[in-house]
């Protein structure tokens, strides 16, 4: 009898389990990335928030603490994006996929594609899979609305058939997953895998800083929302201060958060008011967003970062998908994929015996 857990994904990308980690910014590093990949599934290094020196950098260091491939994660508009690309193309010997939101035309997926790196887009929408697979993606992930970050309205459950009935190549099913009986479900659907950002955030290898991840554990579903009001795009985030203050803001109060994003703007970047500003209106170049929106925008990065990275839950934004509301632990990455197969193994097995 054939292995259900060998599928299209785990032969295209060497890994043991059809299980991808997810490129989170700031989260998904080399040790985070190693710890996955070690443990059988598929990693992805978050080039996207990284310089060309810094990509070229935790690449390397990555090369050094896994014997397997792994993915890289970048956007084609940000700064050094032509540079990136060159060094995940350098690197195509181990670099075997690479993922992204928006961006490569198709004359840079046709580049990977000749150098045999995989292009798996993560994709929200039905119109952009079939957009992606006409550019020449052979392979996508679609995010379901219980996705964490950035998110869309429609339930993974809805999302997925959808994408599968409308697109001729493996999918990747996301939003929502974290353990074995979701990898059972994703397959029944007919995906090839499930991709996880949240459940792998939260695990001993994620870099996140104890606060922050002891808020992820801490939070119920009810502690968990959707927001407009940091960059006009719905964001799925923990309910913390910060965001509460953000979301109760009226327009004079959004001010007082903007010029707060402005300050920190300044603090980690060394930036004038005059760069702040002109960042903020570059992106009110279409007239879609107010001022005090855009300057809450540009400075979301740095926001996250201080949860995320210096550690702050009170006063930082921390990005999460709904599935955070019913993990309650922090298990090795190795412990948690051992219990995905195994659980996913075990429901396979009930079904197939009519249990």
């Amino acid at each position: 009898m054939a292995d259900p857990l060998a599928t299209v994904l785990t032969e295209r990308l060497g890994c043991r389990l059809p299980v991808i980690q997810t490129a989170m910014g700031w989260v998904a590093k080399p040790e985070l990335v190693a710890a996955s990949s070690n443990a059988g599934a598929f990693g992805f290094l978050a080039a996207a928030v990284m310089t060309p020196k810094e990509a070229a950098e935790e690449i390397a260091r990555l090369r050094d603490l896994t014997p397997h491939m792994f993915g890289v994660n970048f956007h084609s508009f940000q700064p050094g994006a032509a540079e990136i690309v060159q060094l995940i193309l350098a690197n195509k010997d181990r670099v075997r996929a690479v993922s992204f939101g928006r961006g490569p035309d198709a004359k840079m997926i046709g580049a990977f594609r000749d150098a045999g790196i995989l292009c798996i887009p993560t994709v929200g929408a039905v119109k952009h899979a079939e957009k992606m697979v006409q550019l020449g993606c052979e392979m996508v992930t679609v995010q379901g609305g219980e996705g964490g970050g950035h998110t869309g309205a429609v339930p993974t459950t809805v999302l997925l058939p959808q994408v599968l009935d409308a697109v001729g190549v493996p999918v990747v099913a996301a939003g929502g997953f974290g353990d074995g009986r979701g990898l059972a479900a994703a397959l029944a659907y007919g995906a090839v895998g499930i991709a996880m950002g949240t459940r792998f955030l939260m695990t001993a290898e994620s870099p996140v800083p104890q606060g922050p991840k002891a808020a992820y554990v801490k939070a119920g579903t009810a502690d968990i929302a959707i927001s407009t009001k940091v960059d006009g795009i719905p964001q799925r985030m923990i309910l913390n201060p910060l965001l509460r203050r953000i979301e109760g803001s009226g327009k004079l109060a959004m001010w007082v958060r903007a010029m707060e994003a402005g300050l920190e703007m300044k603090r980690q970047n060394g930036m004038s008011w005059g760069q702040v500003i002109a960042t903020a209106r570059a992106m009110t170049a279409h007239g879609e967003m107010p001022l005090a929106q855009a300057i809450m925008a540009a400075a979301a990065p740095m926001m996250i970062m201080r949860a995320v990275v210096s550690g702050d839950a009170e006063n930082g934004l921390m990005a999460t998908g709904v599935v955070a509301g019913r993990l309650k632990d922090l298990p090795t990455c190795a412990d948690l994929l051992n219990e995905i197969e195994t659980e996913a193994r075990g429901r396979i097995a009930a079904l197939c015996n009519g249990n």
